[in-house]
């Protein structure tokens, strides 16, 4: 079973489809600004990827944070996440951050921004190498629209090894 907290977005936060990933509901907690009560943040781990998969979506417009909070430090290899936007224009940020003294600070590993333009463009796919032992913390920052209007930041699949 996944465990997982919601934690105010005000706060600082302290897979099965792909065989080589980490099993996160073994390995970590769960942090998560929000969640739609249809789209909790478990689809993000159970293994129904690709375009028409389950996904997390926030219950709240706006940034979104997610946070891995490993039980014991991990060697981080690579990150993968897919991500659908089947009706909106719109360009979702997303900022991957990693801690190795217990979430007290983040080095930021990438910004990835994300264009949808339904009907064409509305699913995407990326595999990121991530290298860094003694990682305590895996932070997900989700900015929906990068132009500030209405958006729920949402994932598809989020996968770490």
């Amino acid at each position: 079973m996944l465990r997982k907290q919601i934690i105010p977005p005000s706060s600082p936060p302290p897979s099965p489809g792909q065989p080589d990933a980490k099993d996160i509901a073994a390995v970590a907690t769960v942090l998560v600004t929000s969640e739609a009560p249809d789209h909790p943040v478990e689809h993000l781990f159970d293994g129904r990827d690709g375009r028409g998969g389950t996904r997390w979506t926030a219950s709240s417009e706006g940034e979104q944070t997610l946070v891995l909070a490993f039980d014991a430090p991990q060697s981080v290899r690579e990150v993968s996440l897919e991500t659908e936007e089947p009706h909106a224009s719109r360009t979702q940020v997303l900022t991957l951050s990693l801690s190795q003294d217990g979430g007290r600070t983040y080095r930021e590993v990438l910004r990835q921004e994300f264009t949808f333009s339904p009907p064409g463009t509305t699913f995407e796919r990326e595999r990121w190498s991530v290298r860094a032992d003694g990682v305590t913390h895996l932070r997900v920052v989700i900015r929906p629209d990068k132009g500030d209007g209405p958006g729920r930041a949402t994932l598809t699949s989020l996968a770490v090894r």
